[in-house]
């Protein structure tokens, strides 16, 4: 299975906008339960759609990326073995490394997306120049190319000039000791992975299918030392609502009735949101049903 059978990462339980944290090398890039299927399905996706899911090969950075990459995976995971030319990872499958084909390799290897930003040429904001993109959530890597990070996020409620400038601070700030790390969520009514989404489209009412899954992204930032441009890492984490623990549950209802409608209409419409509710009030409704009396 692709998905979860418990949720590492609950950031919805705390009421303010999860900010950044600092993260230790050693935890930057870690795999889970999923590890096999999840990397299959990259596999997949890699080969059948390289256009959609690398763009950007060649740019500054890219191979520095992978070095890193693959002295993290050395150091600190010890289901991978890491050779000059070939990495094994955890589930057997070999994986050549081309350095001619940075992002393609680096898709292959984790289960985090890598997405490069480099400053622009006026001393401006951070723009996206490349990456590997196997999960995006309703957004395609493709037609954000080339694009400044206002512009990346410009369909995402209160991401006003402020915030903008707020956020280029933090990548202007950002330094190779200190990697920092975030996560959001979302709730999806289906459990695929690879959703690409159109950059000029508006957001679209989710399909209703009477299931819901968490939608949890694990966000890291760093600055590579020798080139200085950011990266910015997604891992995707994927769990049933059914398989929540009960307060998470409940911290989720709380959590999607507390969207303004903006936030409501970007995550899939009005429609969408009640629906999960009442998905989350029907498991708590059948657990309290279903708990003997003491």
């Amino acid at each position: 299975m692709m998905e979860l059978s418990y949720a590492p990462l609950v950031p919805f339980m705390n009421e303010r906008l999860p900010g950044m944290s600092p993260l230790r090398y050693r935890d930057w890039l870690f795999r889970d339960e999923a590890f096999g299927p999840q990397m299959a399905y990259r596999d997949r996706l890699l080969a059948a759609h390289p256009d959609v899911v690398v763009a950007g090969e060649g740019r500054r950075g890219a191979e520095e990326l992978l070095d890193l990459v693959l002295a993290t995976l050395a150091a600190h995971d010890a289901g991978y073995q890491i050779g000059d030319a070939i990495a094994e990872r955890p589930d057997g499958v070999l994986i050549p490394l081309d350095r001619d084909r940075p992002f393609a390799t680096l898709g292959r290897l984790a289960q985090e997306d890598f997405l490069i930003l480099d400053r622009g040429g006026d001393g401006g904001e951070h723009v996206l120049v490349g990456g590997v993109l196997c999960f995006p959530s309703r957004w395609s890597l493709t037609e954000k190319m080339n694009r400044p990070l206002s512009e990346v996020h410009d369909r995402v409620p209160a991401y006003d000039s402020q915030l903008a400038a707020r956020v280029q601070r933090l990548f202007d700030g950002l330094t190779p000791e200190r990697p920092l790390v975030r996560a959001n969520w979302l709730v999806h009514s289906v459990n695929e992975l690879h959703q690409p989404g159109s950059f000029s489209s508006a957001s679209k009412p989710q399909e209703q299918t009477g299931r819901f899954w968490l939608r949890v992204e694990r966000q890291a930032i760093l600055k590579l030392p020798q080139t200085g441009v950011a990266v910015f890492t997604v891992k995707t984490l994927l769990t049933p609502i059914e398989a929540l623990h009960e307060d998470h549950r409940a911290g989720l209802i709380a959590a999607l009735e507390r969207q303004g409608s903006a936030m409501r209409d970007y995550h899939g419409g009005a429609a969408h949101s009640d629906a999960a509710i009442a998905a989350l009030r029907n498991l708590a409704d059948g657990a309290a049903a279903n708990t003997p009396d003491r």
